[in-house]
């Protein structure tokens, strides 16, 4: 990847930073927390960008920022406290964990292969008008390499990811400085899942209860800083076949196919070619294709374990736990 272009919060600026993520760009950007590594979250394979530039080492699903309220409701479910939450607190430092609507455009990837979402309309002014620019959801978590400090400036920002994403749009520094509070509204009790720019006294005063906390106990990411149940397929998933048997649905990745793959019930290719990119953009969608084929069980071929394949391994080992 060429240099990272460093972009002015100028009409020029903010026209280049749109149309690099319509196109399936990752730009960085500001908003009032951090800054954000935004790609287009309805397409898969820029999602999957955003893991390879951050060398983020499982797929957690992704916040998604959009330019207002009614934009959240085309992919979220709000419930009277969310709505109560959204109404108040948007623009602002709070993402709101709802179920995913029929209309939702958000990718598997993005949200981790989760029947909920994460939303957030961020108070920025520049983070506004380049999501009105773009005129779609776009996931964002902050702009570091995984693990490092969150970015607050565009400096911040090339010094962690120069030359592994198109562009930084600069839009001085961050007004809050930590990330955004993360409240899980998902047909139970509210739950903090994560504190942050918005305080807890204050969410609790708005709803008129106390917040639950944490994840309820269970294993898995649901919203960054948080852990609950993810996307699991009916069928059982067996890794690193090197045979394919009578009736099972197969996984595979790269050109050169298992044996007895011609007796498959069904068969899908997350990458021909041997791109982790492409697989990661494909892993979720094909989990869910291959166990709608009504096998038992999907044999998933081997993928190597080095750069996205470290994640799209972390995801299957899951996938294929026992339960």
């Amino acid at each position: 990847m060429r240099r990272t272009a460093h972009l002015t919060s100028d009409e020029a600026g903010l026209a280049e930073a749109a149309a690099i993520l319509n196109r399936g760009g990752l730009v960085a950007f500001p908003t009032e927390t951090v800054y954000g590594l935004g790609a287009d979250a309805t397409n898969a394979q820029a999602v999957a960008g955003i893991y390879a530039a951050k060398e983020r080492p499982s797929f957690n699903p992704l916040i998604s920022h959009l330019d207002s309220f009614e934009a959240a409701k085309v992919q979220g479910i709000f419930d009277d406290t969310a709505r109560t939450l959204a109404e108040a607190l948007w623009p602002g430092p709070l993402t709101l964990v709802v179920p995913t609507a029929s209309t939702c455009t958000v990718s598997d990837l993005a949200r981790a292969g989760l029947d909920s979402v994460g939303l957030r309309v961020p108070a920025h002014p520049l983070a506004h008008a380049l999501l009105k620019a773009t005129g779609r959801p776009v996931a964002a978590p902050s702009a570091n390499r995984s693990g490092r400090v969150s970015p607050t400036d565009a400096d911040h920002v090339l010094s962690d990811l120069d030359g592994r994403i198109d562009a930084v749009l600069d839009g001085g520094a961050s007004d809050v400085g930590v990330e955004s509070t993360i409240v899980a509204c998902l047909g139970g009790p509210p739950r903090l899942l994560r504190p942050g720019g918005v305080p807890r006294e204050a969410i609790e005063a708005l709803i008129g209860m106390r917040l639950e906390s944490g994840a309820a106990g269970e294993k898995n990411p649901l919203a960054p800083g948080m852990l609950a149940s993810h996307y699991a397929p009916r069928a059982q998933v067996r890794l690193n076949a090197s045979e394919i048997g009578p009736n099972e649905a197969a996984l595979l990745y790269g050109a050169t196919p298992p044996r007895g793959v011609e007796h498959a019930k069904a068969m899908l290719n997350l990458s021909e070619s041997g791109d982790l990119r492409e697989a990661a953009a494909h892993l979720f969608s094909y989990l869910r294709q291959l166990d709608a084929s009504g096998a038992e069980t999907i044999a998933v071929g081997p993928v190597p374990d080095t750069g996205l394949g470290e994640a799209i391994n972390d995801r299957l080992r899951r996938a294929a736990a026992e339960r």
